[in-house]
């Protein structure tokens, strides 16, 4: 047997493979930083139908270790279709077992979407979907930070802004972004139609690529948290929000929306502004109508799990969300999805998943369309 994790998003460390019932392996702490919880690696030389276990010994330790309850690992056998995996925590370590019908399978903490994909995904925009480069930023390990303008309609007077993976192991968010730009590609669609006639689009693909690329949960190359930086983005720790800040400040925003995933809770759900000094009746009011439409058609969505609402006047302005939600007195929101599974629309098979990322990126869409009109 042959673990290995030497590649694009690869993280474990292996203790003892001695015994292949309960292999001891522990995750990678980010570079110049405490978080962990990202995992991917690939296992060689198994013999079909026989079983294997594995232990991940530190995930009592890890940033979010009371995630794991209730939490499946995600398989694979070609890197391209991903199962879940009856996963235990106890004793602070998650254990899971499979009987493999192949020699090989690659294991992650969900489904991953690697960097050759995001060169594929950025070409596709160019070349399907009608957007442009509009820029191009660095990351800390000079990897590109690639925004994208979809821009129909010379005089459309409202910018629509879209982020993805400020967190690295949050794959779950470029997979949305893949869902926006695979929608794009529909010139037929009527509401995506009279969307573009009145707005622009900025997307940002993938925020934190070296992270992504590291193995990374939270941070960048720097240890830095890129959604705790944007009240002091600097070009040595977080050059990736500095460039979008200022690319922002050039164009303006009228809608943002934060694209991410959260470890603990079951369910898709949005975080808004209401902490933010000089919230007003304005912005309440276009949060909920966001909200009540994502209900309204059927979307993976619900309102009533979530995070505790910020008081008014305390809201943690670092988070992209709030930090521009203040600077732009507009609409803005971080949307978190499950590394576990949406409760309401359980999927015992896949657990949240790439192509449901995709779709709610979709539905998305389609609430964007409907309130265009009203965001000024």
């Amino acid at each position: 047997m042959i673990i290995s994790s030497n590649f694009d998003s690869g993280n474990i460390e292996v203790l003892d493979a001695s015994n292949p019932q309960r292999v001891l392996l522990a995750m990678r702490p980010d570079l110049n930083s405490y978080h962990f919880q990202w995992f991917h690696f690939k296992v060689e030389g198994l013999t079909p139908g026989q079983r294997y276990g594995f232990s991940l010994s530190n995930a009592g330790e890890s940033a979010y270790n009371h995630a794991w309850t209730g939490y499946n690992a995600v398989a694979s056998y070609d890197h391209r279709t991903w199962f879940r995996v009856p996963s235990r925590f106890e004793d602070g370590a998650l254990d899971f077992a499979i009987e493999p019908s192949e020699a090989q399978v690659w294991f992650a903490y969900f489904e991953p979407y690697s960097r050759a994909r995001h060169d594929w995904l950025i070409e596709q925009a160019l070349n399907q979907a009608g957007a442009e480069l509009f820029a191009t930023g660095n990351s800390i390990e000079g990897r590109g930070i690639q925004l994208l303008r979809v821009s129909r309609n010379p005089q459309a007077q409202r910018k629509i802004w879209i982020i993805a993976q400020q967190h690295p192991g949050e794959h779950m968010a470029e997979w949305f972004m893949e869902g926006v730009i695979e929608h794009l590609q529909r010139r037929d669609d009527a509401e995506l139609n009279a969307l573009l006639q009145q707005a622009d689009l900025y997307l940002v693909p993938n925020m934190n690529p070296d992270g992504a690329v590291r193995g990374h949960l939270r941070t960048n190359a720097a240890g830095q948290d890129l959604n705790r930086a944007w009240q002091a983005a600097s070009a040595s720790e977080s050059p990736e929000v500095l460039f979008v800040q200022q690319q922002m400040r050039q164009v303006g925003v009228d809608l943002f929306l934060d694209i991410h995933g959260d470890e603990e809770i079951p369910h898709v759900f949005t975080a808004g502004c209401e902490g933010n000094p000089g919230y007003s009746p304005r912005l309440a009011q276009l949060e909920e109508e966001f909200r009540s439409r994502l209900v309204g058609i059927g979307a993976e969505f619900q309102t009533e799990f979530g995070y505790k609402r910020d008081e008014p006047g305390q809201a943690n302005t670092t988070l992209a969300c709030n930090g521009v939600g203040m600077e732009f007195d507009c609409l803005s929101f971080t949307i978190e999805m499950p590394f576990k599974d949406h409760d309401d629309n359980p999927n015992p098979l896949t657990g949240w998943s790439g192509k449901r990322s995709k779709r709610l990126a979709r539905d998305v869409l389609r609430v964007v369309a409907a309130m265009v009109g009203g965001l000024r």
